[in-house]
């Protein structure tokens, strides 16, 4: 398939070579959910910083993107910086589960669960040990 070439509605198809050679604050590319998006002239206003960004440029960061958290304003704001999107060829070489659902009732709940089960229990643990130990004894 020809790089750039155009959709029937108008909506520009990019290879992940050409998208490849896009790293610079002049050229900042990345590809998201298959979605090709130009954010050079939202680099000063990123709130984690352009260096961030740049770090990344040129690559497909749709798991990089979903795993900081991005807020519903923040997916809105990116159609703004949408120029086209990955060619067919390349969409079947990404690995893309689309957005992550943070409050549905998979794996994720049970490592959130994990995350405070463990400090709360060893804080319990402490607290019966200091009351043993360093608390003074009613006689």
């Amino acid at each position: 398939m020809p790089e750039n070439s155009e959709k029937s509605e108008g909506q520009k198809v990019f290879t992940l070579e050409e998208v490849a050679k896009h790293k610079t604050p002049d050229s900042c590319w990345f590809v998201i959910h298959d979605k090709v998006y130009d954010v050079s002239k939202f680099l000063d206003e990123h709130p984690g910083g352009e260096e961030v960004l740049l770090e990344q440029a040129g690559q497909n960061v749709t798991e990089n993107f979903e795993d900081v958290g991005h807020s519903t304003d923040a997916r809105e704001m990116m159609a703004e910086y949408c120029i086209g999107e990955l060619c067919e060829e390349d969409k079947k070489h990404t690995k893309d589960s689309g957005p992550k659902s943070w409050a549905s009732g998979d794996s994720a709940d049970q490592n959130s669960w994990s995350s405070w089960l463990l400090p709360v229990g060893l804080a319990f643990i402490a607290s019966l040990i200091y009351r043993m130990y360093a608390l003074p004894q009613a006689t």
